[in-house]
Formats: C-alpha cells, structure tokens, sequence
C-alpha cells in the first residue's frame, strides 16, 4: 500500500507518549515516517523528542494514523475528539489534532488499551478500530520504548459491522510493518480472552510476589534464593503498575470470571496435594507440559504461507466476519487486502495464510456461508 502522494513520507500521530507510545513513534519514524506527537506531561513530550520517537511535538492535521497510547479511561474521549477535529482535548490542554485531514479526509484511528469491549462501544465510529498490542516492557515510560518492540509480538484488532473495510486494512499493513503479527478479535472475544492469559496472570504474578516478599520479612534469605522457575513467573510483577486500576475497572468482570476458574482449578491441585495423588498431579502436569509446547512458533517462511481468496457481499461487516473468524481459529493472516467489484454489490477479500492452516479456514468460511477460492501458494 502507498502513501497518498507519491515521493511524501507517510504521515502518522501519536497521542501519549510513554513506553507504547514512544515505541510506537520509533518504530515508524524507523520505516520512513513522519511522526508528530504529544501528551499530557509536557516534559514526557520532550523527553520523546529529545529519544527520537517524534519529529515534532503537537498535531499534524496530515496524518493518516493516530495511535492513542493513553490509559484505558481516557481512550474513548481522545478518540472521539480527534474523529470529530478537535484531537481529543483530554490528551492536553490547548488546540487538538484536526480530525480531518488536508486532503480531505479522517484519519483511521486505533488505541493500544489492555480493553476493548467498553472502548469500542464508546467511540463507536468506522474509522475507529480498537487495537491492543500484545507486548511490553518492564521499563517505564518512555525511556524505556525501543522501535523493535513489537517484532513478532501479536497485535490484536477488534473490527465491528460498522468498521470501515479500507481504514482496517490501512491499518493493518501499518501494523503488520512494524513486524507484528495481526490477529483480529471481536471486542468482547478478546476481553474475555486477554483477562485469562494477560490480566489474571499479571495479578497472580503480583500476588505470588506479595507472599514471598512477606515471607521474606522472616526470611532474609528467601527471594536471594529464588529459582530461575519463581524468577520467570514473577517477571511481569516488575511492570508499571499505574495502568492496571483502569484496566480492571473496564474489564472487572472478564476478570472476576477468570480469577473464579483460577480458583477453582487451585483449589482441585490443593485437593490432589493434600491427598498425596501421585497420578492426578503427574496427569497435571503433563497436560500443562503438552499445551505449553503447543504454544504457537511466531516465525512463518513465505514458502509456507498461501493466497485464499474469499468473495463476500460489500457491506457493512463483511470484512470483520472474515477476519475475527480468523482469529478465533488462531490462525494468523499474514497479508490482506480487498478487491472491489466494478460492477454490482461484491468485493473479494484476499487473505495470505499459512498453508498448513488453510484447510481449517476454509472449512470455517463455508461452515459460514462463504466460498473460499482460488489458492495459490506463495514461493
């Protein structure tokens, strides 16, 4: 996909600028971009500059992207001012970033929040597309940002029926060459999904370190002694902590659901350990051993990856049913892009797949409704 005008630097925006943000702004300045950006701390603003991560601070009526990198809580006002022209007066005081381009035309806009669903909902806008990158630090702010933090991280997206087609595929490429992997997920689906593998997990490694550092209180020895096996388990416990009161307010009950099944299934290990069943706990384990090994290879060859063209009706919501069935399969796409029809009221979306996962699309596709054609492998 091209720039507007051949032979200008794409232009982007980027709204709080601390780790996320400033990774963000690093990464595209890295690939040719002219990013432009501000926050609400006008020292952190400077302090991005003085890194790199922003050509120049304030707004850039020209940008074809904005990221919104502020807590949770504040997305949704952000968002919505910057698709109406203001930019979202609550990212700073003073003028905001025009919602309308130069040329004439809305930026797509996307945010980086750990929720979803409640945001989504909230800006509910076509050129809106909620979007949570699966990747962190344990540096603060943007001191700690670095341009290659997304390589071969997952990038989720949460398209809606009111999603407009070409702005996610905008999106998309943007995203995708960044070098992350692009999954998308309905708003709700990933709530419910990142609260038990990113949200749970982060407050039990936090819970976990809260007991050691008591027993340690005791024990001065304890946490000099812990082993590599504690050590990875808590790691995530050394994150910033200031995003996860906002994270657990818009997604309380994803994660009280979550937090129960986790509860339940301690209680069933307690049970096992306390009744000495050898057999349970080694059954335990090696499921978990098994499902852990199953965890998904990031890297993909373009020899493996094939074409599946798939016809669909041009309207709203066709492109979000393809590419959510996609990631509720976990299967990613690893190019996009929509044809659309001359004549009548059809477009085909062509999708680059892995080719050892193109029968499990296919069949999910026809299990919806679709007809998937034309394959071709892409070596």
């Amino acid at each position: 996909m091209t720039c507007p005008n051949e032979g200008e630097r794409r232009r982007a925006a980027v709204i709080g600028t601390g780790l996320i943000g400033g990774s963000i702004g690093l990464a595209l300045r890295a690939r040719g971009w002219h990013v432009t950006g501000r926050d609400l701390d006008p020292g952190r603003e400077r302090r991005a500059l003085e890194l790199g991560a922003l050509d120049v601070p304030g707004d850039d009526p020209g940008a074809e992207v904005v990221f919104v990198a502020t807590p949770v809580s504040a997305v949704a006002g952000v968002a919505r001012g910057v698709l109406a022209g203001d930019g979202g007066a609550g990212a700073r005081g003073g003028p905001g970033l025009p919602g309308r381009q130069a040329r004439g035309r809305l930026p797509v806009v996307t945010d980086v929040g750990g929720v979803k669903a409640p945001v989504v909902g909230a800006v509910d806008h076509p050129l809106f597309v909620g979007g949570h990158p699966m990747a962190g630090s344990e540096q603060e702010g943007v001191e700690g940002a670095d341009a290659e933090l997304f390589e071969g991280a997952t990038w989720v997206l949460t398209p809606t029926a009111r999603t407009d087609p070409a702005a996610f595929a905008r999106l998309r490429e943007v995203i995708s060459s960044l070098g992350a992997d692009v999954i998308a997920i309905p708003p709700a689906g990933h709530d419910r999904l990142v609260a038990l593998v990113s949200h749970v997990p982060h407050l039990t490694a936090a819970t976990l370190m809260r007991v050691a550092a008591a027993g340690a209180q005791e024990h001065a020895a304890l946490l000099r002694l812990a082993a590599g096996g504690f050590r990875d388990m808590t790691r995530i416990a050394a994150g910033h902590p200031g995003i996860w009161p906002d994270i657990c307010a818009e997604n309380r009950q994803a994660i009280v659901d979550a937090l129960d099944q986790l509860l339940e299934a301690l209680q069933g290990v307690r049970d096992m350990v306390e009744a000495g069943d050898r057999e349970g706990l080694l059954d335990l384990l090696e499921r978990a051993r098994g499902a852990r090994r199953s965890l998904p290879a990031r890297a993909v060859r373009a020899e493996d990856l094939v074409e599946l063209r798939v016809p669909v009706a041009d309207r709203p919501g066709a492109l979000a049913e393809v590419t959510t069935l996609a990631g509720r399969l976990g299967v990613n796409i690893a190019d996009l892009e929509i044809a659309h029809s001359a004549e009548g009221n059809r477009g085909v979306v062509i999708l680059v797949v892995e080719a050892e996962k193109v029968g499990l699309v296919r069949r999910a596709l026809v299990g919806a409704g679709l007809r998937p054609s034309s394959l071709r492998r892409l070596d």
